[in-house]
């Protein structure tokens, strides 16, 4: 694994858990208001050594309940099932945050039953997906495994949520209602108001969406969501 660091404890990515959080490198999505990145490229600047990770992981045994893997996007790497077992023979949980580009991957996790819960990015309606996710060209196809691990983790009978970071902008209230839209009976959806303070491409910060406000649109519209704001 190619790792970027970690966050000794968490007492709100992981629902019900105590957790530490640990960072992959590498992502082929290049959103503009990504707040991770020095982990796009996996080559870009220094990695952890695994070593001081498990090390870190050891000593909290007793103290945390589970560990949030996140990135970059972890299912770009083949090692991901190893480095969650080897999570779980310490008794720990796992969380997998993901953009669902790897359904391969995904599958595998989910058959194995390596994963305890999963959160997936929403970026955008599927049809507009690309001008958030900014895939390499020739690789816009991708946008469809997406969809895959979309369906995927829905039936696994694995906890998952679903979040979108707003993008004012970019997003309007209509896009956010549209994807909410594809959405069942009691899953949950979160919005995520986006921190200008460190983003990949240098964004506007007047631009606004009252985030709160669609949020209740969307539970009027679709009571049966389980909608938040983070």
């Amino acid at each position: 694994m190619i790792l970027g660091g970690y966050q000794k404890l968490s007492l709100i990515d992981f629902p019900g858990k105590v957790a530490t959080i640990v960072f992959t490198k590498g992502c082929l999505f290049r959103c503009p208001f990504c707040h991770n990145p020095e982990l796009v490229e996996s080559l870009n600047g220094d990695a952890l050594d695994e070593k001081e990770w498990w090390d870190h992981l050891e000593s909290r045994r007793g103290f945390i309940d589970g560990v949030v893997i996140t990135g970059g996007e972890p299912t770009l790497h083949k090692d991901l099932p190893d480095f969650i077992r080897r999570i779980k023979s310490m008794g720990y949980a796992v969380k997998l945050d993901t953009n669902g580009i790897t359904p391969d991957m995904v599958s595998d996790l989910i058959n194995e039953r390596l994963v305890d819960y999963f959160a997936m990015d929403l970026k955008d309606t599927w049809p507009n997906y690309q001008r958030i996710a900014n895939l390499p060209k020739g690789k816009e196809g991708l946008v469809e495994n997406c969809r895959r691990s979309f369906d995927l983790i829905r039936n696994s009978g694995i906890a998952y949520e679903w979040r979108t970071t707003v993008l004012p902008g970019v997003h309007t209230e209509d896009d956010l209602v549209a994807v909410a839209e594809n959405l069942i009976p009691g899953e949950r959806y979160y919005l995520q108001d986006i921190n200008y303070a460190v983003t990949l491409r240098k964004l506007d910060p007047t631009k606004h969406l009252d985030v709160n406000g669609v949020a209740k649109r969307i539970r009027v519209r679709y009571p049966e969501l389980l909608v938040d704001v983070r």
